[in-house]
């Protein structure tokens, strides 16, 4: 078990690290966002390296905040809570019932589209803009959770 003080290093070690990755994801989606992207552009990935590695960095960024806000934080925030730690689902929809996170559903939707970004980044450009364009939409919701956490872990610590 994890002792009082040994969570709160954790815990200030992870704001500090998902600060860090707010702000490169932020650096990302603002190049991906201000790219127009379309399906020519996407199309067109083989044939533009810049292109391919500010999509890569993007889509990196995204997963990595994802993982550790979902895998690493959250479950450090619940138990300076004294809640139960349970798998990342458990986790996710404890943490909307706390309202820590807006939707544990758009959570998971975004968990199904950063695979679709993975997996269909080399075989359906179609799918690939769809998924790229609500992961756009839909990422201020890592940002706001991580946000919440902070506030509550601030909160706590007073």
């Amino acid at each position: 078990m994890t002792s009082p003080d040994n969570n709160t290093f954790i815990i200030e070690r992870l704001l500090d690290i998902t600060g860090k990755e707010v702000m490169y994801f932020q650096q990302s989606k603002t190049r991906v966002t201000n790219s127009n992207i379309d399906i020519e552009w996407i199309e067109a990935l083989d044939q533009n390296p810049q292109h391919s590695e500010m999509l890569v960095a993007f889509v990196a960024r995204f997963s990595r905040l994802q993982d550790t806000i979902g895998d690493k934080l959250l479950p450090a925030i619940l138990k300076l809570n004294l809640e139960s730690v349970g798998s990342q689902l458990d986790n996710l929809f404890k943490a909307e019932k706390l309202g820590w996170i807006d939707s544990a559903d758009h959570w998971i939707e975004l968990r199904g589209l950063r695979n679709s970004l993975v997996h269909e980044y080399m075989t359906s450009p179609e799918k690939l803009l769809f998924a790229l364009e609500k992961v756009i939409q839909l990422s201020d919701m890592l940002i706001k959770a991580r946000n919440e956490l902070v506030s509550h872990y601030k909160n706590k610590s007073n």
